[in-house]
């Protein structure tokens, strides 16, 4: 079988029982199932042959409601096109862009874009080893998603690194950025199954690469990796699921979040007033009997809604010096056990190693979150190792963390 012939913006949410209507092109085939072969198996049934790129201009139009659907299999593949070209990396031998299906919070069927990008050369016996990798902030509108625009320059170096080193790398856009629905920021259950069905996808998709596999994440990426760590071999049974790395991840916020009240000083924590901005807007979509509008000001009612229109960068001249206290018409911690549940990240329950990397002078995700984080993983009798990069800032981890977050998935990956 060959690529699933599409352009390179997939039109309305598909489900498997969908009609599929071809624009100038004859032959298309139906979705592509997930991969089901057991662990270790190197070509998984199914899979379309990753030799041949679509035709460029060819269009699938689906049927089917946008947002949540009612039918679907996670890690359906739904189309597969051309990776563009702004999201391209000159390291890897083979790249396509994929549609698949995924579940939210609470199980309904999403549909979700990422990138699959494979090393150069011959796969070894069982098949290319894979990093889930889960970007950090980018923004909520969906002309933000990475597999369609590219990421900045410090992760596409990240990810050339274990193309080089050997790994396929497959990084989920996450569901609602690109696609129907909104992205639910910092919702840690819905980014797991995501990064989770995302290797389902990309190894029905590209038969070479093995069933073996970890979660990489950096910033809001780390937070999604410490959640799939959680629950990535429950979930996913058909996958060998080996640990998680998660570098600069924001842990704690949902008790940080909840001191929010009108006119609450600074805390110093750089990017704050945005990264609640994108929250609050995120769980207003996901958790809608929250009332979350209830808690805004009108102007954090305005900059929830503009955060949905624009990337993370240009966001920042709407939120200027805007503190978190200008966005809340009342406190906000009624709303901690809701907090708790959306983006708190538990120390317990992991059933493979973790590896985190913090940087010493990150602004963004402070030290000493992460220190107390790593302390409730000791206290929870959880296995991880913890480095500390002095003088290191957020972005910089990803580079400084390299060689250490490699060896350990060297390691895990056996």
């Amino acid at each position: 079988m060959k690529w699933t012939r599409v352009r390179q913006k997939v039109l309305a949410t598909a489900v498997p029982t969908a009609t599929a209507v071809g624009v100038g092109v004859a032959g298309l085939g139906p979705p592509v199932a997930p991969a089901t072969g057991a662990p270790g198996d190197s070509k998984p049934a199914g899979a379309t042959a990753f030799a041949e790129a679509p035709t460029e201009g060819a269009v699938v139009v689906t049927t089917g409601t946008p947002g949540t659907t009612t039918a679907g299999t996670p890690g359906t593949v739904v189309a597969v096109e051309n990776l563009p070209t702004a999201a391209a990396l000159p390291d890897a031998g083979a790249e396509r862009r994929v549609t698949y299906l995924t579940t939210d919070h609470r199980g309904g069927i999403r549909s979700s874009t990422g990138a699959v990008h494979v090393p150069e050369g011959a796969p070894p016996p069982g098949g290319w080893p894979v990093v889930s990798y889960a970007h950090g902030t980018v923004g909520l509108a969906d002309q933000c998603a990475p597999s369609q625009v590219g990421g900045t320059a410090q992760e596409a170096e990240f990810v050339s690194r274990w193309l080089r080193r050997g790994y396929a790398v497959v990084a989920t856009d996450y569901a609602g950025l690109g696609t129907p629905g909104e992205l639910a920021y910092l919702d840690g259950r819905a980014a797991a199954h995501n990064v989770i069905d995302m290797v389902r996808a990309a190894r029905a998709a590209a038969p070479e690469l093995a069933s073996r596999w970890v979660a990489v994440g950096h910033s809001q990426g780390g937070h999604a990796a410490l959640h799939t760590g959680r629950v990535a071999t429950a979930y996913a049974p058909d996958l060998d699921y080996r640990g998680a790395v998660a570098l600069g991840a924001p842990t704690n916020l949902d008790r940080l979040f909840a001191l929010g009240r009108p006119g609450i000083p600074r805390l110093g924590v750089s990017g704050l007033t945005k990264f609640s901005l994108f929250t609050m807007a995120g769980m207003r979509d996901a958790r809608p009997e929250l009332d979350i509008d209830s808690y805004l000001s009108p102007r954090g009612r305005d900059l929830a809604r503009r955060a949905t229109e624009v990337c993370s960068v240009e966001f920042n001249r709407y939120v200027g010096a805007a503190s978190v206290g200008d966005l809340l018409a009342r406190p906000v911690d009624g709303l901690a056990p809701a907090m708790s549940d959306y983006l708190g990240v538990p120390a317990d329950g992991y059933d493979r190693p973790l590896f985190l990397g913090q940087g010493g002078s990150d602004l963004v995700v402070p030290a000493p979150l992460a220190i107390a984080f790593v302390g409730q993983l000791g206290a929870a009798g959880t296995a991880h190792t913890f480095r500390v990069y002095p003088g290191v800032d957020h972005m910089g981890t990803l580079t400084a963390a390299f060689d250490d977050a490699a060896e350990f998935v060297d390691r895990a990956m056996g």
